[in-house]
């Protein structure tokens, strides 16, 4: 399916946070967007005050790539930091406006102090309980017929990071599911992560969790895409992720200009 535009996109990509390999993924960026279109990079803190409908207007898609909210210690479980009054309320009328969102990756564990943005995405990456696994080579499952999934055929091996999280699977459309076993002893606990314990899972308990890694839902008046691809280049290349992240962009514009 190819989603036809009357002018070209503008996409607003929101980073910080979360460390990331820059050149590479603004390679990626380049590399999905269809001829002509136009992006900006952001980062926090100045990034925050384009999350309201005037500074946002530019922008047929806002692109989070980004894990805000948390202030890292060493050896100590990070800070959790509530957003300013001005940021809560900009989000809030982005939403009741209808402004396109999509989130990546790492984006799910941003603002955990702020109920409202987790319920937007659809679910949380909680460091104090939730695990993670690095360099996972696993098959990304096409779980339903929608222009995000287009071309992608029953789906695609990628090499990435994935993440043991509870999703309440009742509130969105399932995307994509992933063959990895989302059990304890497949991931590492992200709370000894941040204490120093790397690659850890001793004296860490964690539920199964669900094998959901790519939805979509309406948050408020806005459509809303969450994928966990994306660590790091061997994602990035990955022409299966490439497609998926070119098909989510162009259908949240789609989206968007229906509005």
């Amino acid at each position: 399916m190819v989603i036809r535009y009357d002018a070209p996109g503008n996409v607003l990509v929101l980073t910080k946070g979360h460390p990331f390999e820059r050149e590479p993924f603004a390679a990626l960026i380049e590399a999905v967007l269809p001829e002509g279109w136009t992006w900006t990079l952001a980062e926090h803190p100045a990034a925050a005050g384009l999350l309201d409908p005037e500074r946002a207007a530019p922008f047929d898609v806002i692109l989070f790539y980004d894990m805000p909210g948390l202030l890292f210690r060493p050896g100590e479980p990070p800070l959790h930091v509530e957003p300013p009054a001005c940021l809560k309320a900009g989000f809030a009328a982005l939403l009741e406006q209808g402004k396109p969102l999509l989130f990546l990756h790492h984006a799910l564990a941003g603002w955990p102090a702020w109920p409202e943005y987790r319920q937007a995405i659809g679910g949380h990456f909680d460091y104090g309980r939730s695990g993670y696994r690095h360099g996972v080579r696993h098959f990304v499952r096409v779980v339903a017929d929608h222009p995000v999934t287009a071309g992608l055929g029953e789906g695609f091996w990628i090499e990435d990071e994935l993440y043991l999280v509870e999703v309440d699977e009742a509130d969105k459309q399932p995307l994509l599911r992933s063959d990895h076993r989302f059990e304890r002893d497949g991931f590492y606990a992200a709370d000894l992560a941040v204490r120093g314990k790397m690659f850890s899972n001793e004296g860490w308990e964690h539920p199964p969790g669900s094998n959901l890694i790519g939805w979509t839902r309406q948050a408020g008046n806005s459509p809303v895409v969450y994928l966990q691809c994306g660590d790091g280049p061997s994602a990035y290349e990955n022409e299966g992720f490439r497609r998926l992240l070119a098909n989510a962009i162009c259908w949240l514009a789609s989206q968007g200009k229906r509005g």
